[in-house]
């Protein structure tokens, strides 16, 4: 039974077993990005044929970040981290946090970087000496003493052995955070006309109706255009409206600047011109003003006033334009209609017997919104962020550490100093020829002419 659970144990911690499934996750992840996702049956089937759609529906590699196999594979995974961190931390835990202050003598000269020194000093004063050396250089040294043989240890950067395992945890953060943002979030899509609100979007793939708990308003959509006429920049003027209609923020979105609320984001992504234009009229006099939105071909009372108005005709300003003129029909009760042309977004002050009226007249657009909600996307934020600091303490520090062994002997006392490094061997011997130099220029402590 204990072979078994060893058995099991191995596969599960095993680094072949990490290599495969990162070779799947990554053919996968290929297959993800080269095939769209989420997208309506009859798509796949026009742009792979009937047989590959359906193979992509039974494999579920049209919904692949969400299906069964691909959450298994990172479960797989998963294990296989957590499996390998309760394996091997222990060990080196206990390197981090081993008394290395028994350390034997033959050791320090059989490592890399060994000196061999010789004091007058009797071997309490010498190790006096050297430990407030090693203080002055940076290091933080602990001393024991037995059978009239002093030892010194301090070490450098111990925490950096734990680098890979904070790798290991940001991963798996990442992971838990994609795949609740993969069960409980969603992609939807919108189109808000100008002077229009919103309360629900629409899920991408399935068309899906997805209510808010809020109102989206879209108060201006601006298009600016280069000069061939193609479009340049989009941006909305959105604001967000509670359920009974009061203004909650405001804010101006552009493509990589979108809109943050309830936990959704709002991109601008797309727009839509609308069959109706946008007229405001203002009253100069009383400064009551109204937006309407207005189909051509067709007369617009304003309620409550005698105003009545109509765009007869649109046509493009030019022949290399693409700028709208309106034709407006305008009456305000009071003789004849004034009848006139506007450019698109220009005003025009129309002036009647008893008032005078300040118009404009505008394209109307839908702003084109995509709407994400990822509730586990913090957690991508967090992993993502101590993954850096990982992969920043496995490859860029090291655990340095120094040993000091001082004996009597029959002139004063002999000291030798051993260090070691896991990573950045020479880094390291530069700093250890440092703290060597620094204590030699003592001039009670030469290095040793004999032989060690």
């Amino acid at each position: 039974m204990e072979k078994e659970k060893n058995s099991v144990w191995s596969f599960f911690a095993s680094v072949k077993l990490a290599l495969f499934t990162l070779i799947i996750l990554a053919v996968a992840s290929i297959i993800g990005t080269l095939v769209p996702q989420n997208q309506p049956a009859e798509e796949y089937v026009k742009s792979y044929g009937s047989g590959l759609a359906r193979l992509f529906e039974l494999l579920d590699i049209n919904h692949m970040y969400g299906s069964w196999w691909f959450l298994t594979i990172l479960g797989l995974f998963s294990v296989n981290l957590i499996v390998c961190t309760i394996d091997r931390l222990p060990n080196v835990w206990r390197i981090i946090n081993m008394n290395n202050l028994e350390t034997e003598t033959r050791r320090l000269e059989k490592m890399s970087s060994n000196l061999t020194l010789h004091s007058t000093l009797p071997v309490r004063e010498a190790a006096a000496c050297v430990k407030e050396l090693m203080t002055a250089g940076g290091w933080s040294p602990q001393q024991a003493e037995q059978d009239g043989q002093a030892t010194l240890f301090a070490q450098k950067g111990a925490w950096s052995r734990l680098g890979p395992y904070v790798v290991h945890i940001s991963i798996l953060l990442i992971f838990i955070g994609a795949i609740i943002g993969s069960l409980f979030g969603y992609k939807a899509q919108t189109y808000i006309p100008e002077n229009s609100s919103i309360s629900r979007v629409y899920q991408f793939g399935t068309n899906k109706a997805i209510p808010l708990d809020f109102k989206l308003r879209c108060d201006k959509f601006t298009l600016s255009n280069y000069e061939d006429g193609s479009p340049k920049e989009y941006r909305s003027e959105l604001t967000v409206l509670d359920m009974n209609d009061r203004e909650v923020l405001s804010k101006s979105i552009v493509v990589n600047d979108p809109l943050d609320y309830g936990g959704l984001t709002f991109y601008q992504s797309s727009f839509q011109e609308m069959q109706d234009f946008l007229v405001s009229i203002e009253n100069e006099s009383t400064k009551a003003k109204h937006s309407f939105s207005a189909p051509a071909g067709q007369q617009i009372p304003w309620l409550g006033t005698p105003v009545t108005f109509g765009i007869l005709n649109v046509a493009e300003a030019g022949s290399m334009s693409r700028q709208l003129r309106y034709k407006v029909w305008f009456s305000d009760g009071n003789g004849e209609p004034s009848v006139f042309w506007l450019n698109d977004s220009a005003t025009a002050l129309v002036k009647r017997l008893n008032a005078n009226y300040i118009i404009s007249a505008k394209q109307q657009y839908a702003t084109g919104l995509q709407v994400t909600k990822d509730p586990g996307v913090w957690g991508v934020y967090i992993g993502c962020g101590l993954m850096i600091l990982g992969l920043y303490i496995a490859f860029f520090l090291s655990h340095r550490r120094i040993w000091v062994s001082i004996a009597a002997q029959a002139t004063g006392s002999r000291i030798v100093v051993g260090g070691q490094s896991n990573k950045n061997k020479y880094g390291f011997e530069k700093e250890f020829d440092m703290l060597t130099n620094r204590i030699k220029q003592n001039d009670k402590i030469q290095p040793d002419k004999e032989k060690p």
